[in-house]
């Protein structure tokens, strides 16, 4: 249910009033003052009960903490921890005086992504796009793709086929089922095992423990699958069909499972010397040219080619901007795209395309490299390194709110210059005279 939302003119003498307590000008107080919350406040409300229900945290609250909890690379459970002992948090917030409670619980925030989904983040990420105005709206635009990685280990054969017995036995406790060997004591023995694979004069123990391995956890989930009852293998329908993909795939399998409980998790290869392989998905950016502002952040599931990612990212930033990319600065990974619609495909390498002189070439391209920098800061302040949130869905969300962050957190840098520049000019004028 909504909460009601009700203010007293009179003040509460037991309080502390935020405004008395921060500075007014702080660089969070100052991006509060220039967010729009009332269109989240009308967005968001139609996805509340209006008369049933526990009362809902405000609106306001779980979408800065969304927020906070991004731009200041936190934690579901740090950010509300963060936020009762920070008065500005409280401020951007919404709150009138400090509180000493936490705000919510943290299950509170994983109710609220599902909540609103990946379109609600969507119209936040296309505030944190219109509050830089005319900056976001250049029509020269530097696309770019990374990849996302999951909250997953490195994956081996061994490692998921250990992983589908844990489950097994989990679920007979969970449904009372009597096995017929429960292999406890040879799973144990078969773990140390598995180790000397990496040891050439034991390489043969190691390998017949591995394969061990493998047909104990094709015994246990089969065993599994006839003593389940009808509904309870409707519960789990979907862990059932993992494990037996997992079973039957070869090294030589195409769409393989590399996680149990993140069976969509992509292997992607992008040419790293220090990191051959990344397990995620695929995320295009797009930042303008002179700005910097990201403009497009689209999950993009698998390991599509980058030039195929191109045309759904641009559509993404004119349907947020309600402004077409005229051109696209793009590297050689985008090879085969000259035109998309009406925007210009310029690739590094073309120095030879008719219209455009050697001079203008290079004057497009020394802001090429610029979109790099822009998704180190995503990965290493912006929680987008590492992806927590769960399914598909969760890495779409992940990488729209950290763009929203990165933007939010640029615009406060920006105010907060401004302000110091126009303290400075006020102190020198003031002095002149």
């Amino acid at each position: 249910m909504l909460k009601k939302s009700f203010k007293s003119n009179q003040d509460d003498l037991y309080k502390s009033k935020l405004e008395y307590l921060i500075d007014l000008k702080h660089p969070l107080v100052l991006l509060s003052e220039k967010i729009h919350w009332e269109l989240f406040e009308i967005e968001f409300e139609k996805l509340y009960c209006k008369d049933i229900g526990r009362p809902a945290k405000p609106i306001r609250l779980m979408v800065s903490l969304l927020l906070l909890k991004h731009m200041f690379d936190e934690s579901d459970e740090s950010v509300i921890e963060r936020w009762r002992e920070n008065p500005y948090w409280q401020y951007f917030s919404g709150m009138e005086y400090f509180q000493w409670q936490l705000p919510c619980d943290r299950t509170e925030l994983i109710k609220f992504r599902s909540r609103i989904g990946d379109s609600g983040i969507e119209k936040i990420f296309k505030e944190s796009i219109d509050l830089h105005g005319k900056a976001g709206m250049e029509k020269e635009v530097i696309p770019d793709t990374t990849v996302q990685e999951k909250n997953i280990t490195f994956p081996t054969d061994t490692k998921l086929h250990l992983k589908i017995i844990d489950k097994c036995m989990a679920i007979g406790r969970e449904y009372g089922i009597k096995w017929r060997q429960t292999y406890s004591r040879t799973i144990k023995e078969l773990r140390f095992e598995a180790r000397y694979v990496r040891i050439p004069s034991r390489a043969k123990q190691g390998r017949k423990a591995i394969h061990k391995i493998k047909t104990i956890a094709g015994r246990l989930s089969r065993e599994l699958s006839r003593k389940l009852s009808n509904e309870a293998k409707a519960a789990i329908s979907k862990l059932l069909l993992v494990m037996k993909r997992i079973l039957e795939q070869t090294k030589d399998s195409k769409n393989k499972v590399y996680s149990v409980h993140e069976p969509d998790v992509s292997c992607i290869a992008k040419g790293k010397e220090h990191k051959k392989y990344e397990f995620g998905s695929k995320v295009s950016i797009l930042v303008t040219k002179n700005s910097g502002v990201i403009v497009g952040a689209m999950n993009f599931q698998g390991n599509p080619y980058d030039g195929n990612t191109l045309e759904p990212a641009l559509e993404q930033s004119e349907r947020l901007r309600g402004v077409k990319a005229e051109k696209a600065i793009v590297d050689e990974g985008y090879r085969g795209r000259a035109k998309i619609g009406e925007t210009e495909i310029l690739r590094v390498h073309q120095p030879k395309k008719k219209g455009y002189s050697k001079q203008r070439w290079k004057q497009w391209f020394k802001r090429r490299a610029s979109v790099e920098a822009v998704i180190s800061h995503l990965k290493s302040d912006h929680r987008m390194g590492r992806n927590y949130l769960s399914g598909t869905i969760g890495d779409s969300i992940n990488a729209m709110l950290a763009a929203s962050a990165y933007n939010f957190k640029k615009l406060m840098y920006e105010l907060a210059f401004i302000f110091r520049i126009f303290k400075y000019a006020f102190f020198v004028l003031f002095f002149n005279l």
